[in-house]
């Protein structure tokens, strides 16, 4: 009895959660947002060209000297503002709702809050990336149409943004509230993928190290161990989604009669990697895949220990 106490008392709020993910996540991003830049634009490089088309950029370090040498820090951090202001929806979501949705599915089966189940922790994994992607798809949809613009070197269709606030009005004003829900069926796509494997790979690496005595669990060893093999899960399992999701997103689109604005390219994230597939080959697919490698392995890092760390911290100042 009093060990469940004792769990009940240091278990975090939804809205603690919330604030602590969110925060890491900022963090994160700040590290992160150079190759999610180059990302972007690797993966609309050759867009349903057959063959791949020409390239501007030779591969991400290419593209990253490219972007630096002609738009210098600004063309590197690109869409960094919206970028905050969407990992603090989508991984405060995702972080603060985990442990609450996966205790709430473990009661519901009938386990005990505290097993780490496979399939619970990838159903709540699931759950709570879904509700942040679909919170921030404006957020997001903004952020990839800014980084994807490039005065000296396009690729895909251009978007020219004066700032986040700018690109949520001209959105809004031509597509209203569809405009900036597009591609939100890609996001969560995107997102669910990603996020049914990055929590609970983590949470599975971490005991399994602490299990088998490799480390102490408020280790920060431990905790870069456990954050590298889940960035690595994460990128495998959510590359092909997320290639769909950013040519969703920056796609050209068109006003019909009845006044309805619809993409040109692709109906859907389906259809996006099927016409991907047809005319570039399952490469096509994995595009950008480097870049989202060194994108999303750092950000992983920084995410979830800095998340540990803010959650461990805050314990010890609220307790």
């Amino acid at each position: 009895m009093s060990t469940e106490v004792t769990i009940a008392k240091n278990e975090l709020s939804t809205a603690e959660g919330f604030l602590c993910g969110a925060a890491a996540a900022c963090i994160a991003v700040t590290a992160s947002n150079p190759a999610e830049v180059i990302k972007t634009r690797l993966q609309l490089q050759g867009e349903l060209a057959k063959g791949g088309g020409k390239k501007v950029y030779n591969n991400a370090i290419d593209a990253f000297t490219k972007t630096w040498k002609n738009e210098g820090l600004r063309g590197v951090q690109r869409g960094l503002s919206p970028a905050y202001l969407y990992q603090f929806l989508l991984n405060g979501s995702r972080l603060g709702f985990y442990e609450p949705l996966r205790r709430s599915i473990n009661r519901v089966v009938g386990l005990s809050p505290t097993d780490q189940v496979p399939i619970t922790s990838l159903l709540a994994g699931a759950a709570s990336g879904v509700i942040g992607a679909s919170l921030g798809n404006p957020l997001f949809l903004v952020k990839a149409r800014m980084q994807a613009y490039s005065p000296a070197l396009p690729v895909g269709a251009q978007h020219h943004y004066r700032s986040s606030w700018d690109a949520l009005s001209t959105i809004w004003k031509r597509e209203r509230l569809r405009g900036l829900l597009r591609g939100i069926d890609a996001a969560a796509l995107r997102t669910g993928m990603g996020s049914s494997v990055q929590l609970p790979s983590y949470n599975f690496t971490k005991q399994t190290i602490v299990r088998n005595g490799w480390g102490e669990a408020d280790s920060k060893l431990t905790f870069l161990a456990s954050s590298a093999v889940s960035g690595a899960c994460v990128c495998i399992v959510m590359q092909p989604a997320d290639t769909a999701l950013t040519r969703m997103y920056n796609q050209p689109t068109e006003t019909l009669p009845n006044g309805k604005v619809v993409g040109l390219l692709y109906k859907n994230p389906i259809d996006c990697l099927w016409k991907t597939v047809k005319t570039e080959g399952v490469l096509g697919w994995y595009k950008g895949t480097t870049a989202h490698f060194l994108r999303i392995a750092p950000h992983t890092i920084i995410t979830l220990t800095a998340n540990d760390i803010i959650i461990n911290a805050y314990r010890s100042f609220k307790w």
